[in-house]
C-alpha cells in the first residue's frame, strides 16, 4: 500500500524560507515520480514541483521556478521541497502525490504538473506566509 507523509509546514513571513517533506513507503520508491501540489481555500488542487526517481528529471511551474527546489533522497525514500521568498499568494495545504513511472516523455523540457497523473496523496501539510 502506497502511504505518503508530508511534513515541514507552518507559518513563515513573507520572504522565509521552509522545507517540506515526503516520507514515502509501500512501494518500490526508484520506479516512481513524485509531486507536490497545494491546495489554497476555495481553490483547485494545482501542481508545484515533481522529481522522477528513475531518471532525476524534475519539473516546476512557472510561479515556483526560482524559489522552490525539489530533490528526492532515495536513501532515506524521501521528497523534499526547499521553498524560498515566500509570498502570500503561496499559502495552502501542500500535499505530495506518487505515480508510478514518469507522466511525460524522456527529455521533455515541459511538463504542466497535472494532479491527474498522480494517484495517490499524503494527508496535506499546512503553509501560511503572513504579509
Amino acid at each position: 500500500e502506497v502511504q505518503l507523509v508530508e511534513s515541514g509546514g507552518g507559518l513563515v513571513q513573507a520572504g522565509g524560507s521552509l522545507r517540506l517533506s515526503c516520507a514515502a513507503s509501500g512501494f518500490t520508491f526508484d520506479d516512481y515520480t513524485i509531486g507536490w501540489f497545494r491546495q489554497a481555500p476555495g481553490k483547485g488542487r494545482e501542481g508545484v514541483s515533481c522529481i522522477s526517481n528513475t531518471d532525476g528529471s524534475s519539473h516546476y511551474v512557472d510561479s515556483v521556478k526560482g524559489r522552490f527546489t525539489i530533490s528526492s533522497d532515495k536513501a532515506k525514500n524521501t521528497v523534499y521541497l526547499q521553498m524560498t521568498n515566500l509570498k502570500p499568494e503561496d499559502t495552502a495545504v501542500y500535499y505530495c502525490g506518487a505515480t508510478y513511472g514518469r507522466p511525460w516523455n524522456r527529455g521533455s523540457l515541459y511538463y504542466s504538473v497535472d494532479p491527474a497523473d498522480f494517484a495517490s496523496w499524503g494527508q496535506g501539510t499546512q503553509v501560511t506566509v503572513s504579509s
